[in-house]
């Protein structure tokens, strides 16, 4: 088990540090039947956390990482060397990505247990898989088109479409659905899965009074914040505005002592801080956004008022998703404009009457 260290960094208190030595697949104890479980992945963002809790004869099992020949060799080994031959009785995800939910129809099948979801996590999930093997369809084309995509850029669109279902196993066909604010039992204690939006859909954290733990799966993390993206299926969302009220909401409705258990990094205490810093960096990406439109620019011209780093092709979608964000939440607020050329492009532009409301 990681040395207790305490280590402070940026306002939050990382118990186990910032970046321990935490091998995959090597469970440490957060608190009484509660253990975490690090998973390797092999991309940037190299790891996930899992949560494994003591369930009466079984297990409970929080987020599965991806379906990869990897994620199962590990599974097995804490089959075999951690979990003491009790079976998983239930797999409980977060939410529809990939590293979260990749693995739960190879663990349902293996275990003959339930999914626990929220209702629109699983259904998006079934629609995203649904896609593997399609063309992509002219309405996303379209859609990035406007966001000033080149021909180039479409093509790899093109190519790449369909990858989601590339590592998740398939859902099973019925599911548990989990409902904000409702309360369940986990190994003899009342947690309750508490909703937030605009990450994704209808993401679910897991609170435990008496344990005084977040399982928070993305939507609080120490350090990065998630993507908040726009995408073709719906071009007018306003997924910004969902996320800042949901972290309003968890800021003003939960204590602030709690350990936080996210799913990337390392778990912290500091969560109305944590809350704080990522409604105030989303406040003034707007902001710096509204002042970047002062003449009238296309979503690709924009990147440089959010992003630090050159936007390249390999992450052009999620900076794209990302932007058109920030840029309907603008919209909705009425403090931007919209017009669409002769080629289909759009072209934004702030609306200078507005821009005292930012002082």
């Amino acid at each position: 088990m990681p040395e207790q260290v305490d280590e402070i960094y940026r306002g939050l208190k990382y118990p186990f540090g910032r970046k321990p030595d935490i091998r995959p697949g090597e469970p440490v104890e957060i608190a009484p039947g509660v253990y975490w479980a690090r998973f390797a992945m092999p991309m940037a963002l190299d790891h996930i956390n899992l949560w494994l809790l003591e369930d009466g004869e079984g297990w409970t099992v929080v987020d599965t990482c991806l379906d990869i020949p990897s994620t199962r060799e590990t599974w097995e080994h804490l089959f075999a060397d951690f979990m003491g031959g009790r079976p998983v009785t239930r797999v409980l995800c977060t939410h529809l990505h990939p590293d979260h939910v990749g693995a739960a129809g190879w663990l349902t099948t293996r275990f003959d247990c339930e999914l626990w979801m929220s209702r629109e996590e699983f259904l998006m999930c079934k629609a995203l898989t649904a896609d593997t093997g399609r063309p992509a369809p002219e309405v996303a084309l379209r859609f990035y088109r406007r966001a000033g995509w080149n021909e180039h850029q479409l093509d790899l669109y093109k190519q790449r479409f369909g990858q989601f279902g590339q590592y998740v196993s398939p859902l099973p066909d019925s599911f548990r659905r989990l409902v904000d604010r409702e309360t369940i039992t986990i190994g003899g204690r009342y947690w309750q899965p508490l909703v937030g939006r605009g990450h994704s859909p209808e993401h679910v954290s897991l609170y435990c009074p008496a344990l005084k733990l977040l399982i928070s799966g993305d939507q609080v993390l120490p350090r990065i914040t998630p993507n908040v993206s726009v995408f073709p299926t719906e071009p007018e969302g306003d997924p910004l505005r969902e996320w800042l009220v949901a972290n309003a909401d968890f800021r003003d409705s939960l204590p602030d002592d709690l350990l936080v258990l996210p799913a990337h990094e390392s778990p912290f205490y500091g969560l109305h801080h944590r809350l704080g810093q990522v409604i105030e960096s989303h406040n003034r990406d707007l902001r710096n956004l509204f002042a970047y439109l002062d003449e009238p620019k296309r979503v690709v011209d924009c990147f440089p008022a959010l992003f630090k780093r050159e936007i390249d092709d390999s992450v052009l979608g999620a900076a794209t998703g990302e932007m058109l964000a920030h840029l309907n939440c603008l919209l909705r607020r009425r403090r931007i404009t919209r017009r669409r050329d002769d080629h289909g492009v759009h072209w934004y532009r702030q609306i200078a009457a507005t821009a005292d409301a930012d002082r």
